[in-house]
């Protein structure tokens, strides 16, 4: 009997935690007491301190929400050490004050720095290994080690044990260091202090997306970079620095200013076509280390001839207002073609003149059918796609529609606005009237609502082809009638031009297409009598979407016949039984409800 009694003792030793003992009033195998488990720390990380002179350890990581425990009370045991036994305090930085959150501050004078601290900083706290297992695969515990079962927050008990004397506190000591051993330290462990990455690091042999593209200037023996000047700033001012991105397609505008164009209309290379073409552009980035191979180097083909600024008067002729690029690639191949055609203006040479230059960079694929690239890209594949360009049809020629544009002083601009599929949009400025005839007037206006291109038809799709006319629906537009204006000796101009467009989903509802439907352009006029001096007027183009979009009814399947039985249905039949044999009375009952299911199938298959 005393041996029995003495191996239950041991074994009761075993299972319960070191420090953890259970109080009066429960049992052996209750969970650990609020003195010994602190308080949850981010991560889900728990704290537990033991009583007693035991150092004590981080509770592991169960979940990312610690188990719900009560709060700590504070131990009436005065000989229980204070901080945790670790040789350096890396987050005591204050000596003689209290580092927030530094649960090893001998200064914090805190019996449970958890209970006041929301987190313990990295380093404050012994780290700990645990090993942690589910606790129903956990009969009895033998282990040497101290081990706890915890409750994480979605009440999944774990069986956890700390293993002792783990790695992560060993404590890694300073070497000596003194006049014998310091040469061979310095030169084991020593390196170039400074190292240049761009003389040892070698190009790479071909152009990935967004790359910069490489350019040679030959007259110079120089090597740079092609350059796409982009607005910055709230008055758009150009930024020279902006490189172009290897297949990366993209156009920027920007402005720029001149307080003295008289001196800048001959010397400034950014009015001159030529400093645009006059470099060669390498293949790939690995040609830089060949300059004299002409194989890797693409020289800049002029699309059309572009003449040099020239100072007339108070003119300042052929400056340059846009850039195109195309550029042609083969893969890994690099650059094949690179061509270039300028749009060119002139100014007026007055102070404080401005410009507004418009730069386009195009890829396309190396030997790629002329047909596919007058095509343009796609504004969905096969429906449109909620913020790509709006197709329309000019002729056999698809383009963008567009809206109007203004300039910084709010003059309506030759550049304009891409409508948006699916974005409703507003738009205006400042048109200025010239001296000409009704009709002149009438039809430069109706030209600068709609834009040079005239859009007759607009794509159903985004990937309609020009082609293919059954693809495209015609604009309804109808022009200002001047005989509803009561005036004889009035001009009657378009001021506002509302592109509406009818557009829905299609397809099935898991991948609906958006289509549109129709388009109409809808104009509002105004008079203008001859005898008012009217220098100017405001235009605005309006566009707004409309989903028609019909969705179907959900599938209904056929009524299912639901028989229902009063609950006394069967109570005449339970009288009449109840007065004859039990089996008479049986065999009877089960043929009648026997009848009773056959009628009733008979009914539903009909």
């Amino acid at each position: 009997m005393c041996t029995s009694q003495l191996a239950l003792l041991q074994v009761f030793f075993l299972m319960v935690p070191e420090g953890v003992w259970p109080q009066p009033s429960s049992m052996s195998g209750a969970a650990p007491t609020p003195s010994d488990v602190g308080p949850a720390s981010p991560g889900g990380t728990l704290q537990s301190f033991s009583e007693g002179s035991e150092t004590p350890w981080p509770v592991p990581e169960i979940s990312t929400t610690g188990p719900t425990v009560a709060t700590p009370s504070v131990p009436d045991n005065g000989t229980v050490d204070l901080f945790p036994v670790l040789p350096v305090c890396v987050c005591d930085l204050t000596p003689g004050t209290c580092d927030i959150n530094c649960c090893c501050d001998r200064d914090c004078y805190l019996l449970h720095p958890r209970t006041v601290f929301s987190f313990c900083l990295p380093g404050s706290m012994r780290s700990s290994s645990w090993m942690c297992v589910d606790n129903s695969l956990i009969f009895r515990s033998n282990s040497p080690f101290p081990s706890r079962v915890f409750t994480d927050a979605g009440g999944v008990r774990q069986f956890c044990v700390h293993v002792n004397n783990s790695k992560l506190n060993y404590f890694q000591k300073l070497q000596k260091v003194n006049a014998t051993n310091f040469q061979a330290l310095a030169t084991e462990f020593g390196g170039e202090s400074f190292t240049s990455t761009f003389q040892t690091r070698s190009p790479a042999p071909f152009y990935r997306a967004g790359d910069p593209i490489l350019t040679y200037f030959p007259k110079w023996s120089v090597i740079s970079l092609l350059r796409q000047p982009a607005g910055v700033g709230a008055g758009g001012h150009c930024a020279e620095s902006n490189p172009a991105g290897f297949l990366e397609s993209k156009s920027t505008t920007c402005a720029r200013f001149f307080k003295n164009l008289t001196n800048s209309c001959t010397v400034d290379p950014a009015l001159n076509a030529a400093s645009y073409y006059n470099f060669t552009v390498l293949k790939v980035p690995r040609g830089m280390t060949d300059l004299q191979n002409m194989k890797f180097q693409v020289p800049v083909t002029l699309v059309s001839q572009a003449g040099s600024p020239l100072l007339s008067g108070n003119t300042c002729q052929n400056v340059v207002s846009q850039v195109i690029y195309e550029i042609e690639t083969n893969g890994t191949f690099g650059i094949q073609k690179v061509s270039v055609s300028f749009g060119q203006t002139n100014l007026t040479v007055e102070p404080d003149t401005s410009l507004q230059q418009h730069f386009v960079i195009h890829f396309r694929a190396f030997q790629q059918s002329t047909a596919a690239s007058l095509t343009g890209p796609r504004s969905g594949n096969p429906g449109y796609i909620v913020g790509k360009p709006l197709l329309a049809l000019t002729g056999d020629k698809s383009h963008s529609m567009t809206l109007l544009q203004s300039q910084g002083d709010g003059i309506c601009s030759v550049k304009r606005h891409e409508v948006q599929f699916g974005v409703n949009a507003i738009s205006g400025c400042k048109f200025r009237l010239k001296k000409v005839n009704c009709s002149h007037l009438q039809q430069e206006i109706y030209q600068t609502l709609r834009g040079n291109t005239n859009p007759e038809h607009v794509a159903i799709f985004g990937n309609a082809d020009p082609a293919q006319k059954r693809e495209w629906t015609r604009i309804l537009s109808r022009n200002c009638s001047v005989s509803a204006m009561h005036c004889t000796s009035c001009c009657v101009i378009p001021v506002s031009l509302e592109i509406q467009v009818l557009w829905a989903y299609i397809g099935l509802q898991s991948n609906p297409q958006a289509h549109v439907a129709g388009a109409r352009f809808l104009y509002q006029c105004q008079s203008i009598k001859d005898s008012q001096q009217v220098t100017e007027v405001l235009l605005t183009t309006v566009v707004t979407f409309v989903d028609i979009t019909q969705k179907p009814e959900p599938p209904r399947g056929q009524p299912r016949t639901d028989w229902k039985l009063p609950f006394d249905f069967f109570f005449p039949l339970k009288i009449a039984f109840s007065r004859v044999d039990s089996q008479k009375s049986s065999a009877s009952l089960i043929l009648t409800l026997c009848l009773l299911v056959l009628g009733v199938l008979k009914l539903e298959t009909k």
